[in-house]
């Protein structure tokens, strides 16, 4: 089976190991977290323990005498699914302030609010984050970039021999998800309501979220689509972008825009099972779009990243602050991507560093002084730091 070099991550994991008492690993089910997490242990150079809180005989044992388990363990304590017992949270805390104690903790989470809910009580200013999402382009190889952006990026659908056996996985994966996955996080929402508003989301993907009219599509309230769009979100299978605004004389879009985080998964969802019909559908586009704006924020940050939009139609798909300054990012999938009015007037309203046109295609080329279309491919080498 093909190997994947996963270095970069997990050299990040021993890093913070290093400088901070608890280190959190978040990200989506199955996207190989529990992977990482073993490849960081071959390299701790002390003793390591490892808890799966979905054995029932770990989850059991921290749950009646979580302080009499962990007290005693050395070296590196692993975690998993650390968001089904957020309790633990609590015992954690005196155990990193003991001073004669230099035991690191490796959490691993696949439910963000849960594992923040507990450290915004309990671990503020002794844990530190990693952020772990899908295969990147950088880690599967330009060559890739078709199979990434139609399979997605979970290891079994990027590994998988055929599309269609990829299309099978995430089928599996998301009937696995919404009937076992999500109870188990504590949410009573019934699972042909919840796969019905995610296929729904699939035909809104790229676009601004509009609770009242999805609640009338799903015959359901405003209250109910905002809970379920929370719920994705909070397990990584949505990214919900938020709008930038300020006093600049215009009237703003102020409602956040919504993607399906993993374009596999969106496929699937839109019913498609080889890449050859990628281009023929009408979401085509807004494919393109979600997967180019995930591997840009995979290769810059999560962090401060927008959209821009104004109510006469001015837009810009990705607004980022890095290092003090404004830098813009549009997603085209065409072979020759050319600047729009609409470009101009963002750059200009938000006082762009610079703005870059990313598309599939190889070669980078300047459209004007300040935008430059930029391949894919190239997304990770671009510099936030300077205007050069």
């Amino acid at each position: 089976m093909q190997q994947i070099n996963r270095s970069t991550i997990t050299g990040d994991i021993i890093r913070r190991l290093k400088k901070s008492p608890v280190v959190g690993v978040l990200g989506a089910r199955q996207v190989g977290k529990t992977t990482l997490s073993h490849q960081v242990a071959a390299e701790w150079p002390e003793p390591v323990t490892r808890f799966d809180l979905e054995l029932p005989a770990d989850r059991d044992a921290l749950t009646r005498s979580a302080q009499t388990v962990l007290e005693p363990c050395e070296g590196l304590v692993i975690l998993d699914e650390v968001q089904r017992l957020p309790e633990l949270f609590t015992l954690l805390r005196p155990l990193c302030d003991r001073r004669d104690r230099s035991t690191r903790f490796l959490l691993l989470g696949s439910a963000s609010w849960d594992v923040v809910k507990g450290v915004s009580e309990s671990l503020a200013g002794r844990i530190q984050f990693v952020d772990v999402s899908g295969f990147s382009l950088v880690e599967t190889g330009i060559e890739s970039l078709h199979r990434l952006w139609f399979r997605g990026g979970f290891p079994p659908a990027f590994l998988a021999e055929t599309d269609a056996d990829a299309m099978e996985w995430h089928e599996a994966f998301g009937r696995t998800f919404l009937e076992k996955d999500i109870p188990v996080l504590g949410f009573e929402v019934a699972p042909d309501a919840l796969r019905r508003f995610w296929t729904m989301l699939s035909h809104f993907h790229g676009q601004t979220w509009n609770a009242s009219r999805l609640a009338e599509a799903m015959g359901s309230k405003r209250t109910t689509v905002d809970r379920y769009r929370d719920i994705l979100a909070g397990t990584f299978m949505l990214r919900v972008l938020p709008p930038w605004f300020e006093n600049i004389g215009k009237r703003m879009v102020k409602s956040p825009k919504v993607y399906l985080r993993d374009s596999g998964v969106l496929h699937q969802l839109l019913g498609l099972t080889e890449a050859m019909d990628l281009p023929r559908h009408p979401h085509y586009g807004a494919s393109w779009e979600g997967f180019a704006l995930e591997q840009t924020l995979i290769a810059h940050g999560q962090h401060d990243a927008y959209f821009y939009g104004t109510q006469r139609g001015a837009e810009l798909d990705l607004l980022l602050l890095r290092h003090g300054r404004r830098w813009g990012f549009e997603f085209k999938c065409a072979d020759a991507p050319s600047t729009t009015k609409s470009m101009h007037i963002a750059r200009q309203d938000l006082k762009l560093e610079h703005l870059w046109v990313v598309y599939p295609g190889t070669l980078r080329y300047p459209l004007t002084e300040h935008i430059t279309a930029l391949p894919l491919r190239e997304i990770d080498r671009i510099d936030l730091k300077s205007s050069s």
